[in-house]
């Protein structure tokens, strides 16, 4: 059943945003009973093909690479620590053909954007981390997540969140025993953004390369950090 409903997506059949028919035609539809269907569907929702909305219908979502990657996400998050330096080798492979990517399609606006990110942690970043970790965590997501918006491909950015979040502990260990980390990572940002702002893509990667290896090289030393 989950097979018929893809083929008929992939074909055209079944759009983006198409209601499905109602449970009992699209069994005879099929060629199923209505509990297996029943299954199928719900297998299909939680890969974020169907949504089932309450006295209206199953629909075909919108498609969207993040909604379809997303259960990614969950999976790496999933796999055991020892498997934690492959993901963030290839959390680097994809963060840094982004940054590439985004030198070529960045906005005058997302320089600015990621700027002001900066800047307003500026004060912080040589307080003692304690005091404000939350503030600096955040700042450091929603500048990768701005570079991987930036790329321009939202299958790419949708693969960047998944592996990630998977690393989002041993950056926050790092942060909180390596001394100096974080207004080196600080500069490292900065270092980021002008590379963006430059155009170059090789300087690009180069920029972002450097910052991702530390995290490895950190996660590599502290296996209890993953």
């Amino acid at each position: 059943m989950v097979e018929e409903i893809k083929a008929r997506i992939i074909s055209g059949e079944l759009k983006p945003g198409s209601r499905l028919p109602i449970e009992k035609d699209l069994a005879v539809l099929l060629g199923v009973s209505r509990s297996p269907l029943r299954e199928g569907v719900r297998a299909l929702a939680m890969m974020g093909v169907l949504e089932s909305r309450q006295g209206d219908g199953t629909y075909v979502t919108s498609l969207d690479a993040s909604l379809l990657l997303a259960p990614l996400g969950f999976l790496v998050d999933l796999q055991s620590p020892d498997e934690a330096a492959n993901l963030a080798s290839v959390r680097r492979l994809l963060e840094v053909e982004a940054a590439a990517r985004a030198t070529l399609r960045i906005t005058p606006e997302q320089i600015t954007e990621a700027e002001e990110l900066l800047e307003s942690i500026a004060g912080i970043v040589d307080a003692p981390v304690e005091g404000h970790h939350g503030e600096i965590m955040d700042v450091d997501i929603r500048f990768h997540r701005l570079v991987a918006r930036a790329a321009g491909n939202s299958a790419l950015e949708a693969l960047i969140e998944a592996f990630a979040s998977r690393t989002v502990r041993a950056r926050t260990w790092r942060s909180l025993t390596e001394q100096g980390v974080v207004p080196r990572t600080h500069r490292e940002h900065h270092d980021i953004v002008r590379a963006l702002a430059s155009g170059d893509p090789d300087r690009a990667r180069l920029a972002m390369s450097v910052h991702l290896i530390e995290v490895e090289d950190f996660m590599a030393a502290h296996p209890e950090a993953n």
